[in-house]
């Protein structure tokens, strides 16, 4: 392993403090990624990680190696993906996560049109619905759908997905269909859904005529924390639910669910492209990026 790869395993070890989760992000066993740090630090002269059984940390001299070294590598795979003709196709593994339904329903059936496109690429897809340390988990980008917290990493937006408002004809056929949300305050029920993270009850919203976004205080009777769940409370007749118009359209046209007071949706919701570092857009990535943005282009809501 000469210098240029001895680099590359320490700045994967230093992203993702782990020995183990490197090794498997570089298709290495971990006796390697070991041996290639120990030869390193032997070469320097310096100690660059502190390791413990459970935690592996930059000593001084490692944050100063880390901060030289990675707009080194960045430069390299440059200059490689510029005059390396091997380079002009998408090769390698690509790691995503991405919202479970958002999986399902648009990328999934959608998957081997993409793979005869770049048949050198591997995609290993992630759908877990929880939030994520892309470093820490050895992740190269995610899909994220709704407002974004402030985590240091690069995000793309993409679009917005429209919202509907569905209820399935059994639970209409029980309380009636609202006309207005003043009526679905009055005598509705809606399916609870606990946020990933707060675990508090996302509220039911509804941008009126005017333009004006309001909360609605609806009655609960059950809560779940995942899209399926969401759904299959809602096609039972336990309630109403608000979602993105991409995961019930087939349900909606099948007649399985109803969509009601359409003139109140819900704002859009944002979805973004998240990775790591600015420099980190690798030609896969940017191969999944324009493919997925085509993926959900018939889903974004347009402009009001």
């Amino acid at each position: 392993m000469d210098r240029f790869d001895q680099y590359r395993v320490f700045l994967r070890v230093a992203e993702m403090g782990s020995f183990i989760r490197a090794a498997h992000a570089l298709s290495l066993p971990r006796a390697s990624v070991s041996a290639a740090i120990q030869r390193l630090e032997a070469q320097l002269g310096v100690r660059v990680l502190h390791r413990t059984t459970r935690h592996v940390t930059l000593t001084a001299d490692g944050a100063q190696l880390l901060e030289r070294v990675r707009p080194l590598l960045a430069e390299v795979e440059d200059i490689d993906a510029a005059f390396q003709i091997s380079q002009r196709q998408v090769t390698g593994r690509l790691v995503v996560d991405v919202p479970s339904r958002i999986a399902r329903r648009v990328i999934a059936p959608a998957l081997p049109g993409l793979l005869r496109r770049h048949p050198r690429l591997q995609l290993v897809l992630g759908s877990s619905d929880r939030m994520i340390d892309l470093v820490q988990d050895g992740v190269d980008c995610a899909v994220r759908v709704g407002t974004l917290r402030d985590s240091g990493l690069v995000a793309r937006p993409l679009g917005h997905v429209a919202l509907v408002n569905c209820a399935s004809p059994a639970y209409l056929r029980e309380y009636g269909t609202p006309s207005d949300v003043e009526a679905l305050a009055a005598a509705h029920w809606a399916i609870g859904y606990a946020a990933s993270g707060t675990g508090r009850d996302v509220p039911w919203e509804c941008v009126d005529a005017a333009g004006l976004e309001r909360v609605v205080e609806l009655r609960s009777r059950v809560a779940v924390n995942n899209a399926e769940s969401y759904i299959a409370c809602c096609l039972a007749g336990l309630g109403l639910i608000q979602i993105p118009r991409f995961d019930v359209q087939h349900l909606l046209d099948a007649g399985e669910l109803v969509e009601v007071i359409p003139h109140c949706r819900a704002a859009a919701m944002p979805v973004s492209l998240l990775y790591p570092h600015r420099r980190s857009r690798s030609r896969r990535l940017v191969a999944f990026q324009d493919w997925f943005e085509g993926l959900m282009r018939p889903h974004w809501a347009l402009p009001s």
